[in-house]
């Protein structure tokens, strides 16, 4: 059993703050369309996604959004996204960071349960290092509650992010509020590089 948790499940979400947009100075969405294929700078994308805690959550829901789509390999690198989140958006309702855990192996009905319980287990851990950084900023706020994670054990995310359900590139994405993208990486963006496009 704890093979099969190790080689599934060892997958570490990175700390994701809860942030959001005034909306001062943005022009209005153009229109909005799902996203298919490789991401285009300055086009707006609507992609819809429920979290392990049941928020329906979207890239043009009026939130400007950190997006990590990552595996279980690259947890490290999403802990490192989460930790260059600028302070000032800490806490902050205008922004928020989603991690996405994409499982390119197909997972039956046990093995997805098990991942989840595990998945959950790591993000009381990110919590906790998350609490941390908010107490030393002085903000009063619980942790958890900023952390969004969701599974895709099918691709379907993956695929609306202009990946293969296979594949396994590292990315990071930064939507406007209306779904604009941004911003996008395929490896960790350095601190400087995200407060340049979230500020």
């Amino acid at each position: 059993m704890r093979r099969i948790l190790g080689n599934l499940l060892s997958c570490e979400c990175a700390c994701t703050s809860n942030l959001f947009v005034t909306g001062d100075g943005i022009p209005p969405p153009r229109h909005v369309v799902p996203a298919r294929g490789a991401l285009s700078i300055g086009n707006t994308y609507s992609v819809s996604f429920v979290d392990l805690d049941g928020n329906k959550l979207s890239t043009a829901d009026g939130h400007v959004t950190i997006l990590v789509l990552t595996t279980s390999a690259d947890r490290e690198q999403a802990r490192t996204v989460g930790d260059h989140v600028p302070d000032f958006c800490l806490g902050n309702p205008a922004y928020r960071m989603i991690t996405v855990i994409h499982f390119t192996r197909r997972h039956m009905a046990l093995g997805r349960r098990m991942a989840t319980a595990f998945i959950r287990h790591r993000v009381r851990e990110e919590a906790k290092r998350l609490q941390a950084r908010y107490d030393a900023q002085k903000i009063s706020r619980d942790a958890k509650s900023d952390i969004f994670v969701v599974t895709d054990f099918d691709g379907t995310i993956a695929s609306q992010l202009g990946q293969f359900a296979e594949a396994t590139d590292f990315s990071v994405f930064v939507f406007g509020h209306s779904g604009e993208l941004l911003a996008q990486w395929h490896t960790v963006p350095s601190a400087d590089q995200l407060a340049a496009v979230l500020k």
